[in-house]
């Protein structure tokens, strides 16, 4: 980053989070960025889970801008248990809600007989191209994290292939997860993969739905994103993750699509 920042958030004591240059949004200088708040939710949610508990899905609803300002956690539990446990939490900024997040983990146990439909991996990141976004100078998350394209992105109708970095801990003094990695990126799956150009059209996503089979085992994470149209003003971007190793999970969504 052209001045580098030591996490995405700092910590500020009492579950209070101050969020660093590393969130900023490109749409808002302001804000932040989706990816960053949706990762430290899942954060908080993953450190309340029982043992033998792995997350396998979240949903993040953004119930407004998020103010790049200081930040409280909250966490509650709402379906408690051995084998599934559901739980929840909120994004709190000046008083009031900004992001609220659902995750379900599920017990992990014996290994199936059988690994289901086969997939092909993406090349290797040192065979995609680095890529900056054209525009977006001095663009904070832009800069947090490291993209490498391997198909399609801007001006490419809808779809994008790139390998994805973090360049950044999630919090100041705590290693990176392969959770952080994921989650951190997978909000910009509809940013990645725009069918209209930006500076004419916003593409805004409300919520954002991400299921993984399992967690990155290293520092890179690939993104293969898509985004459809419909006729009457929606689209849906779609993503699926995977790692030098395999498949990951999935991405899912739904848009708001405007002319400026």
């Amino acid at each position: 980053m052209s001045a580098m920042t030591e996490a995405f958030y700092l910590p500020a004591g009492d579950d209070v989070y101050e969020p660093t240059r590393a969130t900023e949004s490109p749409w808002d200088r302001r804000a932040q960025h989706g990816g960053p708040p949706t990762a430290l939710l899942a954060h908080a949610i993953d450190a309340t889970a029982g043992p033998g508990l792995r997350l396998a899905r979240i949903s993040v609803d953004f119930l407004g801008p998020i103010p790049r300002r200081p930040v409280r956690v909250e966490v509650s539990q709402i379906r408690p248990g051995r084998q599934v446990s559901l739980s929840e939490a909120c994004l709190v900024a000046d008083g009031r809600a900004v992001v609220a997040a659902r995750a379900w983990h599920i017990a992990t146990g014996p290994e199936p007989p059988a690994e289901g439909e086969p997939f092909a991996p993406p090349p290797p990141p040192d065979e995609a191209v680095p890529f900056g976004f054209p525009g977006l100078t001095g663009w904070g998350y832009g800069e947090a994290v490291e993209w490498r394209f391997t198909g399609g992105g801007h001006g490419a109708g809808g779809t994008a292939r790139v390998w994805t970095r973090v360049r950044l801990p999630l919090i100041a003094g705590e290693k990176p997860t392969g959770l952080a990695r994921a989650l951190i990126v997978a909000d910009s799956a509809n940013g990645l993969s725009l069918a209209l150009p930006m500076e004419e059209w916003l593409s805004i996503p409300p919520t954002m739905t991400t299921t993984l089979l399992r967690m990155p085992e290293g520092e890179w994470v690939h993104m293969d994103c898509r985004t459809r149209l419909s006729p009457d003003g929606l689209g849906l971007a779609q993503a699926t993750l995977s790692d030098p190793d395999g498949y990951l999970g999935e991405v899912a969504q739904p848009l708001l699509v405007r002319r400026r």
